[in-house]
């Protein structure tokens, strides 16, 4: 029996074992940190854009190759660190949509010459801004890169975070081939940086000039790239995040649509009412009205608000089809969910209670039926014998036989 009482301490003690030890690697589990993936958006469509091949990498400095398609580097690349050594005229514009470096380089086929320059910017949006800055109006789509346009021998495309201008001393019919295997060559940036601009979604689809879109970061890139308005009514140094202005082909005329991005609502209504009172001016507002404002029909300016987005038609469209134009501007607010633990803090710290009772139950629990089948079994052992089940009234000492 003794040896009983010993092998169930011992149980206990071991049980007690288990349940501090089950504590402490509870406590040092930790769960894994959650993953999140961002889509891409080919601004040249307006639908999701997935990649079935391996792209290069991409970086802030715009590397062209030596060689591509029979083209070869005549000199070496000139590296242009600076927006004033990329573009004199429009350092300042370029500078808004983040420019980071630029290269030119000149490369010989046979008798013909191409000069290239490439212009790297932080992220898709900014190279999208500068190629819809330097493509004018009406220059014909070409189908290279993202999205290109042709003017003479001038071929003016983008993709990724880079835009191409190239110009040829002559245009032949492997001209755009040429362009289309360069575009090849060229990274696209993952992540925040490969996002194309939010506020192009909310542009109607319907009779709109594809070659007519003009997005700005700033006041010196939307003035420049024809803006409506005056730059110092956008508010940029304000708030205003964005602007995107396009033309649209109406029944009853051509129609303009401009569109400004703020941080928040309220932000846009402050703004709407101060352009709204600066169209209702007219001939008496200050500063004047720009040529496009001033040859827009009057009866046919409206302003209104969506969300973050301030709208303006302006055009010769007669009333009742620029007001439609300007309704059907939407804004989608994207309501994002932060995620959240599935459990709190006290519900893990109850769980971990629960496991460490658990264990000392079944610890327990397994002692005494181990003492059990160790007594019981001493017990029935010595039934079968003839003795008491139990040793404990047994006199058991040593006698002397003194008769012999």
């Amino acid at each position: 029996m003794n040896r009983s009482l010993q092998a169930l301490g011992t149980i206990a003690l071991l049980s007690l074992g288990l349940c501090a030890g089950a504590q402490t690697i509870t406590l040092t589990l930790k769960p894994p940190p959650d993953l999140k993936k961002a889509a891409q958006t080919d601004t040249g469509s307006g639908k999701s854009a997935k990649s079935t091949t391996a792209t290069p990498a991409v970086t802030n400095k715009p590397a062209l190759p030596d060689v591509f398609d029979g083209w070869v580097a005549e000199t070496s690349p000139r590296l242009l660190p600076d927006a004033a050594q990329a573009d004199t005229t429009n350092a300042a514009a370029l500078k808004e949509y983040g420019f980071a470096s630029g290269v030119a380089q000149t490369y010989k086929r046979g008798n013909d010459t191409l000069t290239i320059l490439a212009l790297c910017f932080g992220d898709l949006s900014g190279a999208y801004g500068a190629y819809t800055f330097y493509r004018q109006n009406g220059w014909p789509r070409e189908d290279i890169g993202t999205g290109a346009a042709s003017d003479k021998n001038r071929v003016l495309f983008w993709k990724g975070n880079t835009v191409i201008d190239a110009t040829f001393s002559q245009i032949t019919t492997s001209s755009a081939s040429a362009m289309r295997d360069l575009a090849k060559q060229l990274g696209v940036p993952q992540g925040n940086r490969g996002l194309a601009p939010s506020i192009l979604a909310s542009l109607p689809q319907g009779s709109l000039q594809k070659q007519t879109t003009h997005y700005a970061l700033g006041p010196v890139g939307y003035t420049g790239s024809g803006g409506v308005l005056p730059a110092e009514l956008i508010g940029f140094d304000k708030g205003a995040e964005e602007t995107v202005t396009a033309n649209y082909d109406l029944n009853s005329g051509p129609a303009t649509l401009t569109l400004i991005n703020y941080p928040t609502p309220q932000m846009a209504a402050a703004e709407e009412t101060q352009i709204r009172a600066y169209i209702q001016a007219g001939s008496k507002a200050q500063p004047s009205w720009p040529a496009p404002l001033t040859a827009s029909d009057q009866a046919s300016l409206e302003v209104r608000r969506a969300g973050p987005i301030v709208v303006l038609v302006s055009g010769d469209a007669i009333p009742d089809e620029s007001h439609k134009l300007l309704q059907m501007v939407h804004y989608d607010e994207e309501m994002t969910a932060i995620p959240q633990p599935t459990e709190s803090e006290v519900a893990k710290t109850g769980q971990l209670l629960l496991g460490i009772a658990t264990i000392c139950l079944i610890g327990s629990g397994a002692a005494i039926l181990l003492g059990l089948f160790l007594g019981g079994g001493r017990a029935l052992y010595r039934i079968a014998r003839g003795k008491p089940a139990s040793s404990v009234y047994e006199a058991e000492f040593i006698s002397l036989n003194l008769n012999k």
